[in-house]
């Protein structure tokens, strides 16, 4: 009889985590049946449905459709949703990635039901307890059975917490497999032209954290440094929906805005704004990914937080972290048009085979299952 695997996806960014683990198990189908749950945390066509045709997944087999909510409300939807999924499979492994409301509500299920739990991008650490990702995770690490880790600052975090060694394993980074992956196809893209953008002539920005955009100050003093920084670089910045709302509820926050010069776009694709990153002269944001992405392309990236669970990009990536007051932000974007940029090298094992290596542990490690004949 088949093990049953399945893989959770809430928001955007785990779907490019589980899509090459997707690919990557596809190889053992004759002794694994790998089921894919969505709980619908995200769900919106530029968030969820074209991902997963960007990505080439299957479209999953159980949709939660969660929705929207307070952190309680949509974690205690998942659960009671996902309990009902577990009934129905009763899987061998639930695996979660990332650090979303989704990861903490599955991972609490499973272990409560006695289904073991690994967690992909186990370890990662910002230090600060004030980003609900935080809590997430370490509530996450510290009830898996496993931990997938992308870079050694995330070893020694559970180590330092006490996480058994023998259930870590140091592999890699499947965002980045599915980087690698979807590059050639994302060459095909013609995004550049209908924003009318040329390559490295345009600074490309993403900013959605909660202490970014939920405060009409601070929200207010980010547009305003955009206006004045257009008047030197076109600036692309696709608005993610809790933006949007923001800037929504304040019509003055676009005000005096050249929208010829700071484009304002619904989010896109997968394999667009892959395109857009390849080619920005830099980039600016709040996200986690992108601070690994942009490391791995080359392009310098400004990233506008307190602290970063990725501290590997700042070590030896592209990424330079900057604290969001509004003089620190104008200074580093003045530092990118004048002062030599940062260079960086691409981290240790973020080589697109981390999917494979997490199979295969998977497979001969932790379910123990063996190809007959």
């Amino acid at each position: 009889m088949k093990k049953k695997i399945i893989s959770v996806v809430g928001a955007r960014p785990n779907f490019m985590k589980v899509a090459p683990i997707h690919r990557a198990l596809k190889k053992y189908s004759e002794i694994v049946e790998h089921i894919i749950v969505h709980t619908g945390q995200h769900y919106d066509l530029k968030m969820s449905d074209v991902f997963f045709q960007d990505l080439e997944m299957p479209q999953p087999d159980f949709f939660l459709g969660v929705g929207s909510g307070s952190h309680a409300e949509q974690t205690a939807r998942v659960m009671l949703e996902f309990e009902k999924v577990c009934n129905e499979v009763k899987p061998d492994l639930v695996i979660v990635v990332g650090d979303v409301n989704s990861t903490i509500a599955c991972s609490l299920t499973a272990i409560k039901m006695g289904i073991k739990v690994a967690h992909v991008e186990g370890g990662l650490r910002s230090k600060d307890r004030t980003m609900p990702e935080e809590i997430n995770r370490i509530a996450t690490d510290s009830i898996c059975d496993y931990c997938f880790l992308t870079e050694t600052n995330a070893v020694e975090n559970l180590m330092r917490e006490g996480f058994p060694n023998a259930n870590m394993f140091f592999v890699g980074n499947t965002m980045i497999d599915s980087q690698y992956h979807a590059l050639e196809k994302a060459g095909k893209s013609t995004v550049l032209n209908s924003l009318g953008l040329h390559p490295k002539e345009y600074v490309l920005v993403t900013i959605h954290r909660p202490s970014n955009v939920d405060e009409p100050e601070q929200l207010n003093n980010l547009m305003g440094i955009l206006k004045d920084f257009s008047v030197n670089r076109k600036i692309v910045f696709p608005v993610h929906p809790r933006t949007r709302k923001n800037i929504g509820n304040n019509s003055q926050i676009t005000q005096g805005i050249d929208l010829s010069r700071v484009i304002l776009t619904e989010p896109v694709g997968y394999l667009d704004f892959l395109y857009l990153m390849k080619n920005a002269e830099f980039v600016l944001t709040d996200s986690g990914g992108i601070q690994e992405e942009t490391t791995v392309l080359g392009i310098p990236c400004i990233t506008i937080r307190p602290t970063t669970e990725r501290p590997v990009t700042c070590e030896i990536g592209t990424n330079v972290l900057v604290y969001p007051s509004e003089q620190n932000i104008r200074t580093a974007l003045d530092n990118m048009l004048n002062k030599p940029r940062k260079k960086g090298i691409i981290p240790p094992l973020w080589d697109g085979k981390a999917a494979e290596r997490i199979s295969d542990i998977i497979i001969n490690k932790i379910l123990n299952t063996k190809i007959e004949g």
